[in-house]
């Protein structure tokens, strides 16, 4: 008796499979890992201790940092049990289960077209954005990621908040931000080389809150390798890192040019005391309030001067779709956020291998939300941030009142002994 056929399920629209079927790839079977992971206790007290004194948390970045691959690793190997070469659109995510935290990835297997042999991959690139890299020379090898866990910490905390009474930059703040991406980029870039990648195409950059005080930034990104860039793998510090779509990254190569380096910034400014409270008073009447309109503009210029100065320490030639995110924080608490791509002039051996793209990767597929749901935080991580700082700071502030209390009724209940000997 023959055995029944099983029908592929496959998340893939037609423009999708139409782009991939150009590079000779059909699509298979949803792929799906998961983990479930608990601090422990010795590293929840690590953990803690590190929140109150700021800085990275290493035992939380390790425990995400593990979880998540080891998610992708099963995803993976259900998609070569499956008998595919590759996984495309991987999506990672964490949520809490039963008060541990789970991790998911997910993604779609693809076939090569007969027999032909072709070496494994996975990425986090749609079938669209897979045919515009391979188009424009970038070979996927595998599904990357750098991440911190970070906390702000009391003291940083404490002085932050001191600093929202007066306006201007609140540096505590923005500091915390801008050494983060740092970290998390270098990690990005260093386990992209350990893969014997060259690049990093298809990034995306999300800040995450974790637990109070606490927040991760994670970024993802294909590792890839383009011939052109490098005869072979290169170290963490040469490898090429973009945010750029595939379609993004297809013209820019049709225009002569290459991608450098994801640059970004975040400037976090208050509005303060004094400002806050003649805004307030303005407010009352119909028109421009100036003062939050300058504190905006303000903020928004010192964030893309820091782009700027990044890109131009690069020896970039110009930053490419650069997008700004402009959100409040806090009361009078405005948080901006620069991120682009660092370009520079590509040589002329790099061009696309074909001259026109296909219509297909120009139609926009119907946006639809990821297919794997979480139980995750609806917080805002800044917000998180902030709160939890400021919690930490009343538990301890709580803690020296009442080591204070002990020790007055101490010496409160010796005054009667002290007494007795003088006495004698």
């Amino acid at each position: 008796m023959s055995q029944a056929r099983r029908t592929p399920i496959s998340a893939m629209s037609g423009n999708e499979i139409f782009c991939l079927a150009q590079k000779g790839l059909v699509p298979g079977e949803i792929v799906v890992g998961n983990s479930v992971v608990s601090i422990g206790l010795a590293g929840g007290l690590g953990a803690m201790g590190r929140t109150f004194a700021g800085g990275e948390v290493r035992q939380v970045t390790d425990l995400i940092s593990e979880g998540r691959h080891r998610a992708i690793e099963r995803m993976e190997h259900e998609a070569q049990r499956d008998g595919a070469s590759g996984v495309t659109g991987v999506v990672t995510k964490l949520g809490r289960l039963a008060g541990f935290t789970e991790f998911l990835a997910q993604g779609t297997g693809v076939h090569p077209r007969g027999d032909q042999p072709m070496r494994f991959f996975s990425t986090s690139a749609s079938g669209v954005g897979l045919y515009c890299q391979v188009d424009a020379g970038y070979h996927p090898v595998r599904f990357s990621m750098g991440n911190v866990a970070y906390a702000l910490g009391i003291g940083r905390g404490m002085m932050g908040q001191f600093r929202t009474l007066a306006r201007g930059e609140v540096r505590e703040y923005s500091s915390m931000y801008n050494e983060i991406r740092h970290t998390a980029l270098s990690r990005l870039r260093q386990e992209a080389a350990g893969y014997g990648a060259n690049a990093v195409v298809d990034s995306q950059i999300r800040m995450l809150p974790y637990g109070p005080g606490t927040v991760e930034l994670l970024m993802t990104g294909t590792a890839s390798f383009h011939p052109q860039l490098s005869s072979g793998p290169v170290g963490p510090d040469q490898v090429v890192t973009s945010e750029l779509t595939g379609v993004e990254l297809w013209n820019l190569a049709k225009l002569g040019y290459a991608p450098k380096q994801i640059v970004m910034a975040t400037s976090v400014y208050s509005l303060g005391v004094a400002a806050g409270i003649g805004a307030l008073f303005q407010s009352v009447r119909r028109g421009e309030l100036p003062e939050v309109t300058k504190l905006i503009y303000e903020a928004r210029e010192n964030c893309l001067d820091l782009v700027r100065r990044e890109a131009d320490a690069l020896g970039a030639e110009r930053v490419m779709s650069t997008r700004l995110e402009i959100r409040e924080i806090g009361q009078g608490l405005v948080e901006i956020v620069a991120i682009g791509t660092a370009v520079i002039p590509a040589p002329p051996t790099m061009q696309p291998a074909t001259s026109e793209l296909l219509p297909q990767t120009l139609v926009a597929d119907t946006e639809h939300d990821d297919s794997i749901q979480t139980l995750g935080f609806a917080t805002a991580p800044m917000q998180m941030v902030r709160s939890g700082a400021g919690a930490a700071g009343q538990q301890t502030l709580g803690c020296l009142i009442a080591l204070l209390m002990f020790f007055f009724i101490g010496c409160c209940s010796l005054i009667p002994f002290l007494m007795q000997a003088a006495q004698k």
